[in-house]
């Protein structure tokens, strides 16, 4: 088979390294690809939002299946289009996609089924939602709208910071169109999980849950990134709450899209805040979060690639799904600076010895050289039989990627390592 993978980053390079397990796949190409993915598959320059080019290219060569992960082409109707070109994809159609591309509706969604999530208010002028987080609870959360590159969530200790989340959203336009409406909600707290789920449109199978690490520095501190590390399995994720989540999320959240003649094929993220009065919901995203691939996968024991196509054959009922009772950690590795301003450029070398998996995210080949090219380089996972043995072997393989520039928090796992002794 030759298969096509849309995206650049090191969620794709985990979905690459996992489809290449099976025996059946060939040829993987990758739009756009990175320097680091360009070891594994090859990579061509189309870019992920270019629609027409991946059909075209998809027709010229071939394809037998594509997976579409990045959430701007899955909003923009990448899967719509390659379906429609007959080129099979795992990833939701448009119509699913909007359960990300737009909080308005996710949260509208949410209220009319029942699916438990934060109060919310929604607005679409700036100063009717100035004068009403004046009045809000604090802190207070405020969501852009559309896509923002996962920075447009802004959360509000004190009036002032409220007023002014208002105002870079909506006024100073801080990210475009998808500040058009803003969604105002209720500040949730408890532990935070991830969970990503295969999907069919009736039938859901989550995966193995999952911990992110979002902000910059050590101590969840510093600005939010996107992603800085993830460990897996989330302790606080019990088989009890996971109990609660399939009868009151995530089946309900399926049945939710396809009565509203929105099937949702594919991979559902669910952003999960373990309230005192029980699981909610923070979030959806309509495909793989980033970095929790690079943890979930490496612990998928049953094969990607027939999970993908079972998705969007709807037989996933009858479809193996099964993960690993080990333990994995990824820690990221950063241009120092990020999210904000850092330099690129700088070549990367890795020491003999290194047992974990390297999932490459913003680099690029020069003159034969592997060089940094962006905010998050790499990350590095590491399995184990234990949390502790996996993030003590994450980290020592993290010292043996070198580049100027690096940056990595030292404290990716923590939280979990607590949860454990509590």
């Amino acid at each position: 088979m030759k298969l096509m993978v849309i995206g650049s980053g090191g969620r794709e390079h985990a979905v690459i390294r996992k489809l290449k397990e099976n025996p059946a796949v060939e040829t993987i190409y990758a739009l756009p690809g990175n320097g680091g993915i360009a070891a594994d598959a090859v990579c061509v320059d189309v870019g992920a939002k270019d629609i027409e080019g991946a059909v075209r290219f998809a027709k010229e060569n071939a394809i037998d299946f594509a997976v579409v992960t990045p959430d701007d082409p899955l909003v923009l109707g990448m899967v719509d289009a390659l379906e429609a070109a007959g080129v099979p994809c795992f990833g939701p159609a448009k119509n699913a996609a909007v359960i990300e591309g737009s909080k308005v509706f996710s949260k509208d969604l949410m209220k009319k089924y029942g699916i438990p999530t934060a109060s919310y208010e929604v607005f679409n002028d700036a100063a009717a939602a100035l004068e009403y987080v004046w009045t809000a609870p604090l802190p207070t959360v405020v969501k852009a709208d559309g896509l923002a590159l996962g920075k447009g969530v802004l959360i509000a200790q004190t009036r002032e910071e409220a007023v002014q989340a208002v105002r870079s959203i909506m006024e100073e336009r801080k990210f475009g169109a998808s500040g058009d409406q803003i969604v105002v909600e209720e500040f949730l707290t408890g532990p935070e999980v991830s969970v990503l789920a295969f999907t069919d449109g009736k039938t859901v199978k989550p995966m193995v849950s999952s911990m992110d690490h979002k902000r910059a520095h050590d101590n969840d501190e510093g600005l939010n990134t996107g992603g800085m590390g993830t460990v897996a399995p989330n302790p606080y994720y019990t088989k009890d709450i996971a109990e609660v989540c399939m009868r009151t999320i995530f089946q309900p959240t399926i049945d939710a899209m396809a009565a509203e003649g929105r099937p949702f094929k594919g991979c559902l993220y669910f952003g999960l805040m373990l309230t005192p009065d029980g699981p909610k919901v923070i979030e959806y995203n309509c495909r793989f979060g980033d970095p929790e691939t690079q943890v979930v996968l490496p612990l998928m024991e049953s094969d990607l690639l027939t999970a993908m196509m079972a998705c969007r054959n709807g037989t996933l009922a009858e479809t193996e799904v099964r993960f690993s009772e080990k333990s994995a950690c990824c820690v990221i590795l950063a241009s120092s600076g990020y999210p904000e301003h850092y330099e690129k450029g700088y070549e990367i070398t890795y020491d003999e010895g290194i047992s974990a998996q390297v999932y490459v995210a913003g680099a690029k080949l020069e003159g034969g050289k592997l060089l940094t090219n962006g905010g998050r380089v790499l990350g590095v996972t590491a399995v184990a039989d234990t949390l502790p043995a996996a993030i003590d072997a994450a980290y020592a393989d993290v010292e043996r990627v070198h580049f100027a520039n690096a940056y990595h928090r030292r404290d990716i796992g923590r939280r979990a390592l607590r949860a454990l002794e509590d």
